[in-house]
């Protein structure tokens, strides 16, 4: 069990965490005709837009209410009202995201009443749905602001079943801290079993590094609007990461549809658990290509634990993107031996390590100092410079990821993803050990050496 530490310091000087409206926009992004909206100053916006940019490589769409000194006293009600009607007008998106930040919040606006008020007296936006989410950079981070836009768009759009017998469909709920290339593999296992899936928010259909044959203002692909209405009328609902109960739970209550939360997919277990729950949900066996993947995935366990055995391992992120990492590092017989997030998270407790401390780079660069040194740094692309202090190899997940091509494309859940990730993480440690593939044999191979050992001893 381990006790997590909340932050003491009175500033970040190498900060991790990230802020909720960020997280916010990305979910609306998870949508088809999509356009977030900040409604703050021009400087929150073009820094969150930098990091999405640098991170997906993409032509982001993301547009500010620019308040001023003036508006910031005075209210942001105009600028609000400005903003949708020049959208609306120029970009015609199906879904504008109205996300508020640190300072509106602040201040204090009713912006949900200034909406109402706005949408009644301007037809233009009939068409539109405008969602509305208090998210400010003060509370909570990334997981924070991404839960809280999946449960207003879960409001704001799914509809009850009206007693209907659902078709073979299931929910997906991806938490913020899975790739698109993650939910493109859990659209494939779900398929797999003859179901359909319907993702909310899904990024593997609009940040997926496709070319549009055209400009298009708004996001080009994820979840439709339609879709969206049509998840009152699945089997069930599978959300992924702690970050996404609060939305399961919203579906539940407006549709019915039970749901099941998975803490994480990346590992064994857990994905031995989504097939016993699809399997049920289709009423048919798991796929022979899925056994076989399993079967692979057992197989590189055995391979690759040699190299993890014993190794001490930092881990820094969000904290359902720290649990899947430090559990699959645990499940592997590895040792973590420093754990820092963003958010104190209850559930964290849970690990196997002395502490989690909340907080930033610099408390990660602590921890590994008082565990000796460590000998994998698990984090985003902005531990590089930590790691490169202490010559000590960085793997890069999470978000942001500036500095390697193909961050959204990393697939870490179900049998192939974790495969994957145990193959790059044991040979990073194969690498960095010195240890040559030869050196760590299978057991049936030991247990040969070891024979033949006994015997010219004998002889």
């Amino acid at each position: 069990m381990a006790r997590v530490v909340p932050s003491t310091k009175a500033l970040s000087t190498s900060p991790l965490k990230l802020s909720a409206p960020l997280g916010a926009a990305m979910a609306f992004m998870g949508m088809d005709g999509s356009m977030p909206l900040f409604h703050g100053s021009q400087g929150c916006t073009a820094f969150a837009l930098v990091m999405l940019v640098r991170h997906f490589r993409e032509a982001i769409p993301l547009q500010t209410t620019a308040m001023n000194e003036v508006s910031t006293i005075l209210g942001g009600m105009e600028n609000v009202e400005e903003a949708l009607l020049n959208i609306a007008k120029r970009a015609k998106p199906k879904v504008i995201g109205l996300i508020s930040t640190a300072l509106t919040a602040t201040r204090g606006e009713d912006i949900g009443g200034d909406l109402k008020l706005i949408m009644s007296r301007n037809k233009e936006l009939a068409d539109t749905n405008v969602i509305y989410v208090s998210a400010p950079d003060f509370e909570g981070s990334l997981e924070t602001g991404w839960g809280k836009a999946t449960t207003a768009l879960v409001r704001a759009l799914a509809e009850p079943s009206r007693g209907r017998e659902p078709p073979p469909r299931v929910n997906l709920l991806p938490g913020v801290h899975l790739t698109p290339g993650d939910i493109e593999h859990l659209k494939e296992m779900v398929e797999a079993f003859g179901l359909e899936p319907v993702v909310l928010p899904d990024l593997s259909g609009s940040l997926d590094g496709h070319v549009p044959e055209a400009y298009v203002p708004t996001t080009l692909g994820g979840t439709t609007v339609e879709q969206a209405k049509s998840m009152g009328h699945a089997r069930l609902t599978v959300a992924i990461g702690d970050h996404m109960r609060i939305a399961a739970e919203t579906l539940h209550a407006k549709t019915g549809v039970p749901y099941v939360l998975f803490d994480r997919l990346t590992g064994l277990e857990p994905t031995d658990r989504l097939m016993v729950c699809l399997s049920t949900v289709a009423g048919r066996p798991v796929p022979a290509k899925l056994r076989r993947a399993r079967s692979q995935l057992v197989d590189a366990m055995l391979d690759g634990h040699f190299f993890f055995a014993g190794r001490s391992v930092a881990v820094a992120g969000e904290p359902d993107f720290l649990w899947s990492m430090a559990k699959l590092v645990g499940d592997m017989g590895g040792r973590l031996a420093a754990a820092v997030t963003t958010t104190s998270a209850p559930f964290l407790s849970e690990l196997d390590c002395d502490r989690v401390q909340v907080g930033d780079f610099d408390d990660l660069e602590d921890g590994m100092l008082e565990a000796g040194g460590v000998d994998l740094v698990i984090a985003n692309a902005n531990a590089r410079q930590l790691c490169r202090r202490h010559a000590t190899p960085l793997f890069r997940a999470g978000f942001p990821i500036f500095d390697r091509l193909g961050a959204a494309h990393q697939v870490t859940v179900g049998y192939r993803g974790t495969r994957d990730l145990i193959f790059q993480l044991g040979n990073i440690l194969m690498e960095c050990t010195g240890h040559e593939p030869s050196m760590a044999l299978p057991p049936h191979d030991l247990q040969t050496e070891q024979s033949h050992g006994k015997a010219a001893q004998a002889g």
